[in-house]
């Protein structure tokens, strides 16, 4: 085992062993409203992360861009793990960033109109990547 694959296991040991230890939270989100149960998943523990104290950023790329239109989240709901536009509500309530994949948002077409009154940005990958170098964890949906 290379010493990179054992500090990363010994990480993740450690961190699965202590979650509270972990302070940074990067959720990111590549499932679009074509299945919501796994799209309102990662809200809903973006949420719990959250509600736990730990900071969260929360970056939507690929499908899960479509996730910040108002129609999704007003129509996604996921079997057991709620409402899309529930969790969307109170993670802008609490510290949460909210991140968009401008590639993907231009890719489906979703302009700057989808973010007015939303506390949410248009990034490129180099922010996923330093929000991913950033967190403490970092769990994908």
């Amino acid at each position: 085992m290379s010493v990179r694959k054992t500090i990363a296991a010994a990480t993740l040991l450690f961190l699965t062993a202590s979650p509270a230890m972990a302070e940074n939270f990067l959720i990111h989100i590549h499932t679009g409203p074509d299945n919501p149960t796994k799209a309102a998943l990662g809200f809903l523990v973006a949420l719990t992360a959250m509600n736990e104290g730990h900071h969260v950023d929360v970056f939507l790329a690929g499908d899960g861009a479509s996730l910040i239109t108002n129609e999704a989240l007003s129509s996604v709901t996921g079997v057991g793990t709620g409402k899309l536009q529930e969790h969307f509500d109170a993670l802008i309530k609490g510290d949460a960033r909210i991140y968009v994949s401008g590639m993907s948002a231009k890719a489906r077409d979703i302009t700057d109109q989808a973010l007015e009154g939303k506390p949410a940005e248009f990034a490129m990958p180099a922010k996923l990547v330093q929000l991913a170098a950033e967190a403490d964890v970092v769990l994908v949906y």
